[in-house]
């Protein structure tokens, strides 16, 4: 079920064979699934004037394998189309700071999980093979993305060396691209809410000859369909704060990956690093 559409069409069409508590979770999903998204099995059984049970087999019934799989799909419908208003008012369903907490954090640790069971580690060695070869690399991500491009960016910067960061500065962003070729490669980083500059950028390094990484949270993503290839993480919403826990792991791994490659390369390199920090006290040593 890729939209809206066709979880709604879905649910239409099991409406009549449904029980009449059912008819009333499928009623209100209908109405307000955007805040169904982010309601638990117990919450929308609450809500509905249901059992948890209840809630569980209305989403077998769609051909879900359990709640959770039904509450994701309505969040990947909505997650592009919430403003920010609307996120911070679905966070009036917390009830103390501590579920705050727990929820968050939870939630974190399921896109993690779930970033795990859906990796392409085919496509990460296709990625490490594409940077490693690139004469330059450049790299954006705008908006809440771009502590993600600084993250991916510094680190590259110590192993690669040829590094260029992208984004709003005194030159326009399009001049710093200036001279990108069919050599390099650019590294587009970008979660729900899109940013339409950096799907403008991916298309036009894509239009100069240039490979294209693109990190991001599906196959459908704007950029994911424009790029060589594509990574994912999960980045589902449980607040009006964007989840980036999993897409910096992922980042890390492929950092590491990398490193790995370069092994040989970079210990001298790092050897000469670590007395560089020593001699200027880049670091705080007093528990040396």
């Amino acid at each position: 079920m890729d939209d809206k559409n066709d979880l709604i069409i879905s649910i239409q069409r099991q409406f009549p064979k449904l029980s009449k508590g059912q008819k009333r979770i499928a009623q209100f999903i209908i109405e307000h699934y955007d805040k169904a998204a982010f309601m638990t099995a117990s919450k929308m059984g609450a809500q509905t004037n249901v059992s948890e049970s209840t809630v569980v087999r209305f989403a077998n019934s769609l051909g879900f394998e359990g709640y959770p799989q039904l509450q994701r799909s309505l969040q990947d419908i909505i997650k592009t189309k919430l403003t920010t208003v609307q996120r911070v008012d679905m966070d009036k369903e917390y009830s103390s700071d501590i579920e705050v907490v727990e929820r968050i954090m939870k939630s974190d640790m399921d896109n993690v999980r779930h970033t795990i069971e859906d990796i392409d580690f085919h496509g990460i060695e296709k990625a490490v093979d594409a940077i490693i070869k690139a004469e330059k690399i450049y790299i954006i991500g705008l908006r809440s993305s771009k502590s993600l491009a600084d993250f991916l960016g510094f680190y590259l910067s110590l192993i690669l060396g040829n590094v260029s960061m992208v984004g709003f500065g005194i030159s326009d962003i399009y001049e710093q691209m200036l001279r990108i070729s069919d050599k390099d490669l650019l590294i587009s980083i970008s979660f729900p809410r899109y940013s339409s500059r950096t799907i403008e950028v991916t298309q036009y390094a894509k239009e100069q000859g240039a490979q294209v990484i693109a990190i991001t949270d599906s196959a459908i993503s704007p950029i994911a369909g424009i790029a060589d290839h594509y990574l994912t993480a999960k980045s589902s919403m449980a607040s009006f704060v964007d989840s980036l826990v999993a897409p910096l792991s992922l980042i890390n791994a492929l950092i590491v990956a990398i490193g790995m490659r370069e092994k040989k390369d970079i210990k001298e390199y790092f050897n000469k690093l670590e007395n560089i920090w020593e001699k200027y006290n880049i670091y705080d040593g007093h528990l040396k």
